[in-house]
């Protein structure tokens, strides 16, 4: 495993890390006991620097969606029709992600998803989510 990730800053390295193992991790507060993301510094509820990392069940619902049929850039024309959906993760957090899978362009807001991992066309790994 690779000590450099195209997507990670000093917040983010273990997430991106834990993504490689097959894991979704979030930040967890020490203090105020919060469930993060994306990964910060500090905790965006009590502000303190107290954070650990906690594994994520990886199931949520889709709160919103939309389905992109034009491509916004080139690299993107081979991918067109794709959802790009708002998650809520079990734990509390949201998740701006996309949404995979033979079945995904069938989503509906409330649908259960799960958590999976699939590299992108440079090999890094991204956490996305498909309907259950």
């Amino acid at each position: 495993m690779s000590d450099h990730f195209r997507y990670a800053n000093g917040d983010s390295l273990e997430y991106w890390q834990a993504a490689t193992e097959g894991r979704l991790v979030f930040q967890k507060c020490r203090d105020c006991g919060h469930v993060q993301f994306p990964p910060r510094h500090h905790c965006e509820s009590c502000w303190k620097a107290e954070l650990d990392w906690t594994q994520s069940a990886g199931r949520g619902e889709v709160e919103s969606f939309t389905i992109v049929r034009r491509a916004p850039l080139p690299d993107f024309r081979d991918k067109v029709p794709y959802v790009v959906a708002a998650i809520a993760v079990e734990e509390g957090p949201r998740m701006l992600t996309n949404l995979v899978g033979d079945n995904a362009l069938n989503v509906a807001v409330g649908d259960k998803v799960k958590v999976t991992f699939q590299p992108d066309k440079d090999g890094e790994i991204l956490p996305q989510f498909e309907l259950v």
